[in-house]
């Protein structure tokens, strides 16, 4: 069974409408998602407020509130069905979020077992055929397949399969004639 191992945030959780909403709230800004077209969130936002952004990260309900991507609950029941499905989150990148993450996970997504989740920082020592993701930097190192999973930051970037949303995912992985 080939194993398919999948990026929690801006491909399974909504991190950015999450920080948006936050930002606009402190701010009194209107950024949207449009603003953010090929760049990351700190591009755009003043560097005096970038304190700010890592306190929203940091804040224990931040991960914990973060809307599901749509589709992805269904789409990922049934890609366990026909491959080997983990969750591998760049949670180093921010320590205090592994408890939130994971209680978000075994709210939206209690079939995923415990043992199919891994917290790590380099994607890169994940062992697996395919890697979902949104960061170019974590595919660049991973060595199975790299899918990029569609957001602002990255839209520009055009070294790997990329699929839009989880419907797209589902057309790769389960269509008929998937070739995966």
């Amino acid at each position: 069974m080939k194993r398919i191992c999948v990026d929690m945030d801006e491909v399974m959780a909504d991190a950015v409408a999450e920080h948006l909403l936050r930002y606009n709230r402190d701010f009194s800004a209107n950024l949207t998602v449009a603003d953010l077209s090929g760049k990351w969130l700190w591009d755009v936002v003043e560097v005096e407020h970038h304190p700010a952004l890592e306190a929203y990260l940091r804040s224990e309900d931040f991960f914990a509130v973060l809307d599901v991507m749509p589709d992805a609950p269904r789409v990922l029941r049934e890609l366990q069905k026909k491959y080997e499905v983990f969750i591998a989150t760049a949670a180093m990148e921010v320590p205090t979020s592994f408890a939130a993450k994971y209680q978000w996970l075994g709210r939206h997504f209690p079939f995923i077992p415990a043992s199919h989740i891994v917290f790590c920082g380099d994607k890169s020592i994940l062992k697996a055929d395919y890697l979902i993701d949104d960061n170019p930097r974590q595919l660049r190192r991973f060595t199975g397949e790299g899918i990029l999973y569609h957001s602002h930051h990255n839209i520009d970037v055009t070294d790997f399969r990329r699929v839009k949303n989880w419907l797209e995912v589902e057309a790769l992985f389960l269509g008929s004639g998937a070739e995966l």
